[in-house]
């Protein structure tokens, strides 16, 4: 079954950094792509990157510029870099694919920017 674990969450200080990654299984993970989503407490959430290709990547206009997403496909995996963090990124980070059809998510990592 498809699966999708998140990790490497936390509490930083604001304008410093985090990593996180995404690890996939149970499907061809080449084949599609994936996406980083964020919800805050009392918001909707909300579509922050997605990448096809390393070369073929989209961000949301409030990341853009701070945050990079990659991919692994030998190691099934997502990574977003997030630099210049600031308290309004403070938010639950999940890892997604759609595969038709139906969405399938990770368990989320908590990311929390504060001094």
């Amino acid at each position: 079954q498809v699966q999708l674990v998140e990790s490497g969450g936390g509490l930083v200080q604001p304008g410093g950094s985090l990593r996180l990654s995404c690890v996939a299984s149970g499907f061809t993970f080449s084949s599609y792509a994936i996406r980083w989503y964020r919800q805050a407490p009392g918001k909707q959430r909300e579509l922050v990157a997605t990448v096809i290709s390393d070369d073929n990547t989209n961000y949301s206009d409030s990341v853009k510029g701070r945050f990079t997403i990659s991919r692994v496909n030998a190691k099934k995996s997502v990574y977003l870099q997030m630099n210049s963090l600031k308290p309004e990124d403070t938010a639950v980070y999940y890892c997604n694919v759609f595969i038709w059809p139906r969405n399938y998510w990770g368990q989320g990592t908590q990311v929390t920017v504060s001094s």
